[in-house]
């Protein structure tokens, strides 16, 4: 006898539909599972098999059992089949009416006594399930609340076998759980550091606003001890909470990742991220023997946060540069190519030389020349042409420790911001397709940058760091005087054209903290300031 459910798996961070088909025939007893299962999977037909029996049903041990898992071209991995084969196992032998199972999908890994344990991805099941129309979804018990917040199809939260038999046989004793968002509306407080706790660092405070309120990329470079780490744990404090889209796609990567906070069910607060410079490069961006999200994808609609980078291994350094530039990281394995996204703020700390006082007012550095510029070269010049805002942290001085004045809070920071955030998301929905004139002159990085135009199309803007060329073209347009300043800033820092768009960003933003419609000098000066470093250390 036949019998079919549906289920689902997750391959990078999307789900796909499963059918799990299990056929019962005379013959010499065996379980066999095909459709290219992994360890995992295979090891299914004993948990499977105790599940059955310890909870009080026969497992038909004098049959051949075939299972099925279909399409067969696609790796299958993980214990979540536990469910749906024991209910397939259950429907062939006729146990269990196979109308209880249609127009629903099932998840799960089963223990030996029959229980359900949690499984990873539950919510990119759930969002898959909606798409595909099925009616209702059962996970896990401690998935159900991740899963739910999707909206769209009823999930039911399962705590064993026996307990979901009795849920399909008797629906109308079944709940769905309900759909809870309220935990975004206290997303955005909180936070244990404020701004109020950093003396002096006027200049730094104000270009972490910046960067806050555009998502730019930043560098903090000054001696130890100057507050550079200091000030960048306190910037998820002034960033904007996230919204529902937002908090959707940093939960799935959670989920997938199997790090989603059992007591919560979505991820309210913006990520941050502060991985140790002995990461590995496949931990930092992705990958492994079984692809997962890095740290750069762990931080999407974040912030991640690099202290000490030259520290950093190189290679792992370097393969920043795509998800920097394109906004997504891709992993490919001979079986499958996986795409994460990574749409985050990088803020790096770092100190000019290695006993780090190169340029101290304070103290006398103890580095040779040749010793400053092997530290410095650490960080090569393609991934600091990606850093949008560049700044020097000088160290306190003896009147700036011993002040007492408060600095100003974050709330009022995050005000700013919020009210710049606003303005970038009015614009780029009011001008989703910029219009484009035969006589604009060609920007230089069209051709450069047209697979990564096809790649930023497919998802929305969310900050004015994400703007392409052709959003540049339309919304950064400088007049004659902001030219002629551009022309001298070129000639001076030697900007490369990446330099260029990212410093014409940074003055868009900076006009929209002060909600000015178009771009002036003044504007553009404090972003070329922004891009000083380049001449001081490495120019």
């Amino acid at each position: 006898m036949l019998s079919q459910v549906q289920s689902s798996a997750v391959q990078g961070i999307d789900a796909y539909e499963i059918h799990v088909q299990v056929d019962l025939s005379n013959g010499v007893p065996q379980c066999s599972i095909v459709g290219l299962p992994d360890a995992a999977v295979n090891e299914s037909r004993d948990r499977v098999r105790a599940a059955i029996k310890n909870s009080g049903y026969l497992y038909p041990y004098d049959k051949r059992i075939t299972v099925n898992l279909a399409p067969a071209d696609v790796r299958k991995a993980g214990p979540s089949f536990d469910l749906p084969i024991a209910l397939g196992m259950l429907g062939a032998s006729g146990q269990l009416s196979g109308e209880c199972t249609q127009g629903a999908a099932f998840v799960g890994e089963l223990s030996l006594d029959g229980t359900v344990r949690p499984i990873n991805g539950a919510l990119p099941i759930a969002i898959g399930a909606r798409e595909r129309g099925v009616a209702r979804l059962y996970v896990p018990a401690a998935n159900a609340r991740e899963a739910a917040i999707v909206g769209g199809v009823d999930v039911y939260g399962v705590n064993s076998l026996s307990e979901l038999i009795q849920m399909l046989e008797m629906p109308e004793t079944a709940r769905p759980e309900p759909r809870d968002t309220s935990i975004l509306e206290s997303g955005g407080d909180g936070h244990l550091y404020d701004f109020a706790d950093v003396k002096g660092h006027a200049a730094v405070k104000r270009a972490l606003e910046v960067a806050a309120a555009g998502g730019h990329n930043m560098i903090l470079i000054g001696p130890p001890g100057s507050g550079k780490t200091m000030m960048a744990r306190r910037l998820p404090s002034i960033l904007p909470p996230l919204t529902m889209e937002e908090a959707l796609e940093a939960t799935k990567l959670y989920s997938v990742a199997g790090m989603l906070n059992a007591d919560s069910s979505l991820v309210s607060t913006r990520p941050f991220r502060s991985p140790h410079h002995t990461v590995s490069t496949a931990a930092l961006v992705g990958g492994g023997t079984v692809p997962r999200p890095g740290e750069v994808s762990l931080s999407h609609h974040g912030v991640l946060f690099l202290d000490e980078l030259p520290e950093f291994n190189r290679d792992a350094l370097e393969v920043l540069r795509q998800p920097l530039e394109d906004g997504v990281v891709s992993v490919s394995r001979v079986q499958a190519s996986y795409t994460y996204p990574a749409d985050f703020c990088l803020i790096a700390a770092m100190n000019p030389c290695p006993c780090g006082y190169y340029g101290d007012v304070f103290r006398q550095c103890s580095c040779s020349n040749q010793q400053v510029q092997k530290y410095q070269k650490r960080i090569s010049g393609p991934l600091l042409d990606r850093i949008d805002i560049q700044i020097e942290v000088p160290r306190l001085s003896e009147d700036e420790l011993l002040q007492s004045r408060v600095g100003e809070n974050s709330r009022d920071i995050r005000a700013r911001v919020n009210r710049a955030r606003a303005t970038q998301a009015r614009r780029f929905e009011e001008g989703r397709t910029p219009v484009e004139t035969a006589e604009a002159p060609p920007h230089p990085a069209d051709v450069a940058g047209e697979a990564v135009l096809s790649i930023k199309k497919q998802r929305p803007l969310y900050c004015n760091a994400q703007m392409g060329p052709a959003e540049i073209r339309a919304y950064c347009a400088p007049t004659e005087d902001v030219k002629n300043l551009l022309r001298a800033a070129i000639r001076q820092l030697g900007l490369s054209a990446r330099a260029y768009d990212r410093l014409l960003k940074v003055a868009r933003t900076i006009a929209d903290l002060e909600s000015a419609p178009d771009i002036a000098v003044a504007h553009v000066a404090e972003a070329i300031q922004y891009r000083s470093l380049d001449r001081k250390f490495w120019g």
